[in-house]
């Protein structure tokens, strides 16, 4: 019988990862070699996996380095316009793998890890989780000049531990081993300030007596997708200023001095976690500040070093937005607009309508929510501590604002009152999100659905005066890492129907169509997701000692805990048929393993005990022995990127159920849309273009629509009459609130019942009829393999415009002015030794003057 085959060997079928050339592997086993002893200091009697891992990560960066100088040269040379991402969090992942598969270096790396006695798997399950992005990817792979800025947490959002079914959160020490991808840059250190005074002169503003914190900078390589680009993500840390006075030593002073860098350098020591609730903390400020400060800063300095900056700054500063886009990624760098108008004004002595002018046509905004709660509302009093020159900026701003409202609505008070951007009340407050509105020159939402809701409601008055600047860019996912390396399976029998080029274009996965009745191609894609559930499976059992059966329904909810994800929809669900297994053991049920993943705040009480609600229902129904295999409830503990790499290929059915009107987009629903995997969900986000390019049949959707939503709110949602009408979920309800799950703590879930009769915003049980029976056709298909198996096809074959090269490509061409190119740069000679002048070092900072 034929060995099965893993996913290194599919990779090696893959062309498109490369040859494993013979000199290219001897020269990777002689650099492995040498990264190991003069990297590492070690030897192979002493070095351990991840010394292995590390000899390799560097031996892979090598060949990333020159490529990466090559493409500084090359943007110094062309001088293109530059785009500049302004995010809080980037998302984590492992690293090693992408840039393989980027660089055409994978075999290579295969056939020398192995010749070196290594298991390259061994080698990738050792990294942890680091810093990626799909829209930078995209930027590189489509050859756009950009740069991702954001800040270099000390600790990444946390671990979670599932003890006694009870969230628990541990700190998630990502660098405590280094990280070999990322490369310090001191010599771009840039101060930052905070707190002080204004002084109002004849000469102009100045902002005195202020904190001053330094921001060191790390790059991280992102190399595009076998283009032999690799633009930059600069991280910054924020470290102390180290002007002590030793005076004061022998007092204590300088002791005292030294333990108070803490203070300072706390502010990159932590990512905040994103629970879509709002809190105004001076830390959180603090960082948006500095990420926001510091990147400008760098922009300028660049922008004047660049050949189109070299004349007469000032005169040339007036065409900024010629050569510089800056995408504000929600209203997290909200505060560029500010500390932009900061820069221009006060440093640069541009006059206030030009520079508000350069601000407007510079900056973008992408929003993505439209949660009342999670918009950012900063109190005046904190600005006025910490940044009192930005607070004036931001009255001035607003000041011109409403009079051109006034203009346009003269007497429209009310109006006047809703676009301002300070909020009156008992805490004045500064709305950031219209902040970002007025002072960018376009406005986006993250799916079709999403940007007509902000139009029409979050943001209707804003729209009714500037229509122009409001757009639509639905998210995308980039296929290198959510299908080529993940799943390089499916990847591969997809390549065997219609080329490798759909890597590049994902709009060629229509071709598939072709193949929906292909019986052999339907057994392919059904084989290659049977493999991935049982080596899910084996993955589940070795690390986290739960056995489960390949063969159920792999019925899949991974996302952050949240009231309007509406895990508890799925709770019900689980309950629901837990009750009529129990009730008619003997009927041929389709089995179903039920696996529910993600985090919630630390703060959020709710989520927490939805956590809590799930694992004890699970402690039920999987210790039940008239149920056995036919359903089985999983907690996936610590849900991150690493794992839904695992998961995403194995899930059979996807779960999108929030309340129509609240997901912004998502982009866990594409990844599981091109893996294979059915949809369940709402008409929220982005399922409806899913249903619209995969045909609305092609997925199981329930629920209300957002204007069934909008008129239940006008009626008066009701809970109780659901629970009185319906007697399966009464008895569900019943069971939560009597302590069936809980026997020890028969309360335990009050307060979630009473959330859910008497103040459920989300509306869980007007949608619980729906969802059941539709999960009833879910089950029923699931009983038909082939015909499941054709709805995926037609699936995969819908994800084309689910890219985040699309996504990328419609910014670039209708927000940033820029066009996308598929062309190769030149690459260097020798990629290990790129040769460089002193001057051209120079230019393009490898070594300053």
């Amino acid at each position: 019988m034929a060995k099965p085959l893993t996913d290194q060997d599919r990779r090696k079928q893959i062309s498109v990862r490369g040859l494993a050339g013979v000199e290219n592997v001897a020269d990777l086993k002689t650099n492995f070699n040498r990264h190991l002893h003069f990297t590492l200091v070690k030897d192979r009697n002493v070095a351990t996996k991840r010394d292995y891992y590390f000899a390799l990560a560097n031996t892979v960066r090598d060949h990333l380095v020159g490529r990466w100088i090559r493409t500084q040269q090359h943007y110094y040379e062309k001088d293109p316009k530059r785009v500049y991402y302004l995010s809080l969090e980037f998302y984590m992942g492992r690293t090693l793998q992408n840039t393989m598969v980027n660089l055409a270096l994978e075999n290579a790396c295969d056939e020398a890890t192995y010749q070196l006695g290594l298991d390259m798997e061994e080698l990738q399950d050792i990294e942890e989780d680091l810093l990626i992005a799909c829209f930078l990817d995209s930027m590189a792979s489509l050859g756009l000049a950009a740069y991702g800025y954001g800040i270099r947490y000390e600790f990444g959002i946390f671990n979670q531990k599932i003890v006694s079914g009870w969230q628990v959160e541990e700190a998630d020490d990502w660098l405590r081993y280094g990280n070999p991808w990322e490369k310090a840059r001191p010599e771009y250190m840039r101060p930052v300030h905070f707190y002080g005074r204004v002084e109002h002169t004849a000469d102009g503003v100045k902002w005195v007596d202020t904190q001053v914190v330094l921001a060191l900078p790390y790059d991280t390589p992102v190399p595009g997708y076998r283009n032999n680009i690799v633009n930059t993500m600069r991280l910054w840390s924020a470290k102390a200023p180290c002007d002590f006075n030793l005076k004061d030593f022998n007092v204590g002073g300088y002791i005292q001095a030294v333990l108070d860098r803490n203070l300072a350098e706390n502010i990159s020591r932590v990512l905040y976690p994103n629970d879509n609730f709002f809190e105004g903390k001076e830390l959180r400020l603090k960082q948006e500040y500095f990420v926001v400060a510091a990147t400008l800063q760098d922009i300028i300095r660049r922008f004047k070093a660049s050949k189109f900056g070299s004349t007469e700054f000032v005169r040339v500063l007036f065409s900024l937005h010629v050569q510089v886009a800056i995408q504000l990624n929600d209203t997290h760098p909200a505060l560029a607009i500010p500390e932009l108008m900061r820069l221009l004004v006060d440093i640069e002595k541009v006059p206030w309508e030009k520079a508000w002018d350069i601000v407007i046509r510079t900056c973008a905004y992408t929003n993505h929510t439209v949660l009342p709660e999670a918009l950012e509302r900063w109190p005046v009093d904190l600005f006025q501590n910490l940044l009192p020159r930005h607070l004036e900026i931001i009255y001035e701003i607003n000041r011109r604002h409403l009079e051109r409202i006034s203009k346009l609505y003269p007497g429209d008070t009310d109006r006047i009152s809703r676009m301002s951007l300070i909020e009156e009340g008992d805490v004045k407050k500064i709305n950031m999100a219209h902040l970002c509105i007025v002072g960018s020159h376009a406005v986006n939402g993250v799916a079709r659905i999403h940007s007509d809701i902000i139009k029409n409601t979050v943001f209707k008055d804003f729209y009714e005066v500037d229509p122009e600047k409001f757009q639509n860019k639905t998210n995308g996912i980039t296929p290198r890492r959510w299908l080529v390396m993940c799943n390089p399976g499916l990847a591969e029998v997809i390549a065997e129907k219609i080329g490798e080029d759909y890597i590049r274009d994902l709009d060629q996965l229509k071709k598939l169509l072709e193949f929906v009745n292909d019986d052999a191609f339907i057994r392919d894609v059904a084989k290659i997701k049977q493999e991935n559930k049982m080596k899910f499976a084996a993955h589940l059992e070795a690390h986290y000692k739960v056995k489960i059966n390949p063969s159920s329904m792999f019925d899949v909810q991974v996302k952050r805990i949240h009231e309007y994800k509406r895990q508890l929809l799925n709770c019900l669900h689980i309950i629901t048929l837990y009750n009529r297994i129990k009730n008619e053991p003997n009927k041929p049920w389709t089995p179903r393993t039920i696996m529910i993943g993600g985090k919630a705040a630390p703060g959020y009480h709710t989520a927490k005990m939805i956590i809590k609600l799930i694992t004890s229902i699970g402690d039920i129904v999987n210790n039940d022995p008239v149920v056995g295999d036919r359903l089985k409830v999983i907690f996936l503990e610590n849900y991150r990127v690493t794992l839904a790499e695992k998961i995403i290929p194995a899930a059979d059915l996807s779960e999108q159920i929030s309340t129509a009107g609240t997901e912004a987009s998502g982009t866990g629903n594409m990844k599981f849309m091109l893996n294979g995997a059915l949809t369940i969900g709402t008409m929220d986000g982005a399922n409806v273009e899913m249903a619209e390019e995969a045909g609305e049949e092609n997925l199981f959707i329930f629920g209300m629509r957002v204007h069934d939503v909008e008129a239940l709110d006008k009626k008066g949602y009701d809970a109780v009459s659901y629970y009185n009408r319906v007697p399966e979920l009464k008895q569900a309800v019943d069971q939560i609130a009597g302590g069936f799950f809980s026997p020890s703590q028969p309360g335990l879930f009050k307060d979630l019942v009473n959330m859910l009769m008497h103040h459920d915003r989300f509306k869980v049980f007007a949608d619980y009829e729906d969802y059941i029976r539709c999960q009833e056709r879910v089950s029923a298909l699931y009983k038909n393999p082939k015909e499941w198996t054709k709805m995926v096809i037609h699936n995969i074959a819908g994800c084309g415009k689910f890219s985040s090269d699309r996504t990328i490509s419609e910014y670039a061409r209708e927000i940033w002015g820029m066009e996308p190119s598929l062309e190769k740069i030149a690459a260097p000679d020798d990629p290990l030794h790129p040769v460089l002048t002193r001057a051209e070092m120079v230019h393009y900072g490898c070594v300053t003057n």
